[in-house]
Order: structure tokens, then C-alpha cells, then sequence
């Protein structure tokens, strides 16, 4: 390997890129890694990590309007975005540094910087070197989607949303994944007045259509506005710099700013690839083997660039599985089947498994068992919310396919209920175990 500059060089330095790194480090192998933003990535820097904390921010708005049920009275109470905002961004600087120090402890030689393919064994970074290696590592995830329509500069996506000078009084977000909702169900808590615009009717699609119902029916009793069956025509900015969005309609909707969150691409344009005869697919997504190998023998890719699973844990675990592969002597791949995911709404949903839809098609006779149920959280609120936990199991063996929630703290309630998916278990194993009362998780061993 001493004809190489290093043994491995990582392009990008996210949450796959980081663990890939060092975990070959540690192996023995030379390892560089380039990053032309920040080290940690879309998860850390701006993704599932300060939006979650802005989920938390957004949450303790609802634990005041319990206050006084609760016997507390809380004299002049008012909230103020850029605290949060900042509070949420300095613990990111932190996270960040937390990365860097991983690599740096393994050896891990980092280039603050833009690099690009140009063969099989070579990158050129943006300040004109370029330095070889055996192996070279592509793990530079997704990219925001931007549909194409006249004004669409003027408004932002998920990179951006951290970053507001201030909270916006009204706020469209377009998209039904799991990105709008979240921030959907963010800035609505927050006091924002939040208007959803969908092309279609259904939102959430890969969770179970019931649990999305519940959600759908709870975010509109919250005061979200949902426009299914619509789209952005155009998108102009009026003289006190409010923008005018034309969905179609007589009259257009004034806010203040546009969230775009239709989707992420994988983030390979650019890189070069073409030069070592790396196959893409028709969406920018690079073409992979289940050892995270490319078409060129010397060059993988993990993460959201490939597309398969765009989750933080997936890309970590292909990471993981390459260095042991490729620097380990231990070939791994990825079992991508019961993984868990969570939308962190307002309540929160999430699932494992097959939905009752995909459970019918795929086994034909099912059982299906719920709780539809008013958490005893709620009954301080307002609000007359209730959960709805189910599970989904093959009619004759009673083998568990899916379970699927929605109430607070489902994603971690969840995530314990996915290791019984993962591990075939029964619906017996549920019924034999004695709840733990009183709690929202009994529900799960309650279920008829």
C-alpha cells in the first residue's frame, strides 16, 4: 500500500464518512477525510439533531399551556426564536468539535475542503493537490430537492430553517414527509401560523395509513392548515418583503417565508465520478453491491448518496460494515429489513416493520391489534388527543410484522418494541409479559 498516499480517503465527513474513518483507522489503514462544510454532516450540523432540539424547544410550549391544570401560574411568559435558535446552534458548534476530536484521536488526517474523483486511486482537493489512495470512500449523503418554479429563490429549505434572523408570523411549508411535518408541527407549537401545501392527498407515505390519520386529524385540531391537491405556481416578494404564493387560486397567499421540503437527492454531481466509471442511477444516486462497492473496484459509497435507506443509523452501519470489509478481514453487510423511523410531530409517530396495507398484500391474512387510548399526559390538556398504538401479526403463526404508534414518546417506546419485530417474536411474547403501570408502553402488552 506504500504506492498510495493512503490506504483510504473519505469524501465527506457525515455521520457514515466519520464512522467508515475511524473504524478503518483503527484497523491500521491511512486514512483522509475531506469535508467542504462541516464535520458531522446533514445529522448533525443541520438535521435530525438541532431539529430535534427545536422539537424539544417547541414542546415546552405545550407543557405551559398545562401549567395551570398542573396548580403552576407563570406570569409573563413570551418566547424568543433567536435564544432558542442560538442555544440549538452552539450545542451543534459543540457536536461538531465532538467529531473532529474522534477523528483526530484515530489518526484520521481531515481537509477542511472540496474534493473530487479524478480516477480510480486519485482526488483532487479545491487548493489544487491532489493525493492518491488504495480505497476511496464516497459518503457525501443528500441534498435538498428544489422544484422548479418562478420565485423559487426566495424561499428555504431544511439547510436554511436553523438559521432564521426570525421566526416567521406565517409559514407555508411544502411536502408531506417527514421533514414538513416536523417542521410543520415546530413552528405551529412555536405560535407560527403554518400552512401545509401537498400535490397530493396523502402525507407520510411509508407509515401505516391509520397512524397518519391520526396525526393528520390531531395537526389540524392544533391549527395547522393543510392544502392537499396543490402546488406552487409562483412565488413573489412584495414591496414589505412578505412573499405572495400563487397555488393556483384567485387570490394569492401572503406569508413570510416558504419551506421548501420535498424531498433530498443524493449528492453526487460534481464529484467527478465519471472518471473512474462509477455508475449512477437515474436520480444521482450511486449504484452499490451489498459490500458498498461501486462499479469501480476501488471506490464504495455509503450513506444517502447511494440512496437505499436515508437514515443516520443506516449510514452508520454501512460505514461500519465497509471498514471491517475492506480493512477488517471481516466481509459484512447490512440487513435492511424492521428498521425503525419516527416522525417527530407533534404528537410524534413511528413505526417497525410492514404497515397493515404492505402486511395484507405480502401475507394476505392478517390479525390486527390496537389501543386507541387518551394518555394520561393529555388529560392535563385541553386537548382531548388520543394515542393509538397497533400491531400487526401473521393470522395463523400470530408472528409479529409490524407495530405502529402514535402519542408522546412513541419513537422511544418504539424502539424497544422493534427488537421483538427484528427477533420474530410472537404476539404471545406481548401478552405474557405483565405491564408496567401505570405507563403509555403497557399498551403494548394490552393489546386486543
Amino acid at each position: 500500500m506504500a504506492e498510495y498516499d493512503y490506504d483510504l480517503f473519505t469524501i465527506g465527513a457525515g455521520s457514515g464518512g466519520v464512522r467508515a474513518s475511524r473504524v478503518a483507522a483503527a484497523h491500521g489503514a491511512r486514512v483522509a477525510v475531506a469535508e467542504e462544510y462541516r464535520v458531522g454532516g446533514t445529522c448533525v450540523i443541520r438535521g435530525c439533531v438541532p431539529k430535534k432540539m427545536l422539537v424539544y424547544g417547541s414542546m415546552f410550549a405545550e407543557e405551559l399551556g398545562h401549567a395551570a391544570n398542573l396548580g403552576w401560574t407563570i406570569e409573563g411568559k413570551s418566547f424568543d426564536w433567536a435564544t432558542l435558535r442560538d442555544f440549538v446552534n452552539k450545542d451543534v458548534d459543540r457536536l461538531e468539535g465532538l467529531y473532529g476530536q474522534t477523528l483526530s484521536n484515530h489518526k484520521v488526517e481531515v481537509f477542511v475542503e472540496r474534493a473530487t474523483v479524478t480516477g480510480p486511486h486519485s482526488v483532487r482537493l479545491a487548493s489544487g493537490r491532489e493525493v492518491t489512495a488504495k480505497y476511496i470512500l464516497i459518503a457525501t449523503g443528500a441534498w435538498p430537492a428544489m422544484p422548479d418554479f418562478p420565485g423559487v429563490e426566495h424561499c428555504i429549505s431544511s439547510n436554511e430553517v436553523f438559521h432564521l434572523e426570525q421566526q416567521p408570523r406565517c409559514l407555508m411549508v411544502v411536502g408531506g414527509g417527514y421533514i414538513a411535518m416536523e417542521f410543520a408541527g415546530i413552528f405551529n407549537a412555536l405560535g407560527s401560523e403554518v400552512t401545509v401545501v401537498n400535490r397530493t392527498d396523502r402525507i407520510l407515505r411509508s407509515y401505516d395509513e391509520q397512524i397518519v390519520d391520526r396525526m393528520l386529524h390531531i395537526a389540524m385540531g392544533r391549527g395547522i392548515d393543510f392544502r392537499m391537491h396543490s402546488q406552487i405556481q409562483r412565488v413573489d416578494k412584495d414591496a414589505d418583503g412578505c412573499l405572495l404564493v400563487d397555488l393556483g387560486g384567485a387570490n394569492p397567499v401572503k406569508v413570510d417565508q416558504v419551506l421548501i421540503a420535498t424531498g433530498r437527492n443524493p449528492k453526487s454531481a460534481g464529484l467527478g465520478l465519471e472518471s473512474a466509471g462509477v455508475e449512477l442511477a437515474e436520480n444521482g444516486a450511486i449504484r452499490v453491491d451489498e459490500y458498498n462497492r461501486t462499479s469501480c473496484e476501488s471506490i464504495y459509497a455509503v450513506g444517502d448518496v447511494t440512496d437505499r435507506v436515508q437514515l443516520t443509523p443506516v449510514a452508520i452501519r454501512e460505514g461500519h460494515a465497509f471498514a471491517d470489509t475492506v480493512f477488517g478481514g471481516n466481509p459484512r453487510t447490512i440487513d435492511y429489513s424492521s428498521i425503525p423511523s419516527a416522525v417527530f410531530s407533534q404528537p410524534p409517530l413511528a413505526g417497525v416493520g410492514l404497515t397493515e396495507s404492505e402486511a395484507r398484500k405480502t401475507y394476505g391474512d392478517v390479525k390486527v391489534y390496537t389501543s386507541d387510548f387518551r394518555p394520561m399526559k393529555n388529560i392535563f390538556s385541553t386537548h382531548a388527543e388520543r394515542g393509538l398504538y397497533k400491531m400487526i401479526v401473521e393470522a395463523t403463526s400470530e408472528k409479529i410484522l409490524g407495530i405502529h404508534m402514535i402519542g408522546p414518546e412513541a419513537p422511544e417506546i418504539l424502539q424497544v418494541a422493534a427488537v421483538a419485530v427484528k427477533a420474530g417474536l410472537t404476539k404471545q411474547a406481548f401478552d405474557d409479559t405483565v405491564a408496567l403501570h401505570p405507563s403509555m408502553a403497557e399498551e403494548l402488552v394490552l393489546l386486543r
